[in-house]
């Protein structure tokens, strides 16, 4: 049975290898570099999660006026939003995932808003940050350490959020 794949048997792709391809092929010159941070604001939780304020970030991006852009035409920006009223929906086109297998018609799927409001509404977290916030996907590790990042923490330091849920498309 040379060729076929027994149930027992795994077959994977290794993302690294497919994205250096990828890259290659695009005609970048320097193969791809997974992004690694010795340095970060990550820290154990200093309290209970049901007194902890919880902040939500999304790769989604916001629509203006609920008008969808032209494909790839959206600025990648940090943002930051009020999670009252939350959106009705968020812009989801730019970003790849299996969209013959799934969708993002339903925004708790990928943005839980409701589900932690009701989190915090049974107590098991202390309060839900005023905004949830947007930051994009970049192939610039460089932008996204030193401009992105930064920007979103200080926009969590802002709201006192003391953990926070990223939701990545």
């Amino acid at each position: 049975m040379t060729g076929t794949i027994q149930p027992d048997q795994r077959i994977f792709v290794s993302y690294i290898d497919k994205s250096r391809e990828y890259y290659l092929a695009q005609g970048y010159s320097n193969p791809y570099r997974w992004a690694y941070n010795q340095d970060s604001p990550f820290a154990l939780l200093r309290k209970p999660l049901a007194e902890a304020r919880v902040g939500l970030i999304t790769t989604a991006s916001l629509l203006d006026d609920g008008i969808e852009p032209e494909p790839f035409s959206m600025p990648k920006v940090v943002y930051a939003a009020p999670v009252e009223p939350p959106p009705a929906s968020l812009y989801t086109g730019h970003r790849f995932w299996d969209k013959d297998a799934t969708h993002t018609d339903d925004l708790d799927s990928f943005a839980p808003i409701h589900r932690l409001q009701e989190a915090v509404r049974s107590g098991r977290i202390g309060s839900l940050s005023p905004r949830f916030y947007g930051i994009p996907t970049e192939y610039s590790q460089r932008k996204t350490n030193q401009i992105d990042a930064p920007q979103l923490l200080q926009m969590c330091r802002e709201d006192g959020v003391d953990a926070a849920i990223l939701v990545a498309l």
